[in-house]
């Protein structure tokens, strides 16, 4: 068994993690941008506040990557990164393949029931489950959702993935550079410390006790 202290941010699999309680956020995170970032945070706090672990649980590779749908904006190994280094407690990776994304959405409901979520932040067009059967309106009749407000850049457009992939083919890599909040080499570094990678070990049990 494996007692998370607080000291870094524990990385599992979906089939490692098990909590009494926690606050988790759901999405793709691919790139971490600052959209991602203004959710991310505000779930963090919303957790320190109730006093359970904050939970950041996400998908590798992106749904639309994996579907061939889109490029991806970063490595997995930068994405955790990036998040470990806004001090969440577990970052939980699904691996998204050709049988998980056949798993229907009431299955994907079961695996957020390990973690018992006091409280879920997600954005208001996220989906899961087989072909996105399962919508924001069906997670909060099982648990208690926050609806993330969109984060708009100074033109007034919602900072999103598929905008800095747009920005990126367009060759703007300034303003893509800007909505991603790209991180200065110290800040990169102290988010590779402040992760903890557990997916490759034996299966632990994660307990906040």
């Amino acid at each position: 068994m494996f007692s998370y202290d607080g000291a870094q941010t524990v990385i599992l699999t979906d089939r490692q993690v098990s909590l009494p309680r926690s606050l988790v956020t759901i999405g793709a995170f691919d790139g971490v941008h600052r959209g991602h970032q203004t959710l991310v945070r505000g779930a963090i706090r919303d957790a320190q506040e109730l006093g359970v672990p904050s939970v950041v649980w996400t998908f590798d590779p992106p749904p639309k990557v994996f579907f061939g749908r889109a490029r991806p904006l970063c490595t997995l190994e930068e994405k955790l990164v990036r998040l470990a280094r806004m001090g969440p407690d577990v970052i939980v990776v699904s691996r998204f393949s050709e049988t998980y994304c056949r798993r229907s959405a009431e299955a994907f409901l079961g695996d957020l029931g390990r973690v018992n979520p006091m409280r879920i932040h997600v954005g208001a067009d996220f989906r899961f489950g087989s072909k996105q059967a399962g919508t924001v309106a069906l997670l909060a009749q099982h648990f208690d959702v926050a609806i993330a407000p969109e984060v708009r850049c100074d033109g007034g457009e919602v900072i999103s993935s598929t905008r800095i992939r747009a920005l990126r083919a367009d060759g703007d890599s300034a303003t893509a550079k800007h909505l991603l909040g790209a991180d200065s080499d110290a800040l990169r570094l102290s988010g590779a410390m402040a992760k903890h990678d557990l997916r490759l070990g034996e299966e632990y049990h994660v307990s906040s006790d």
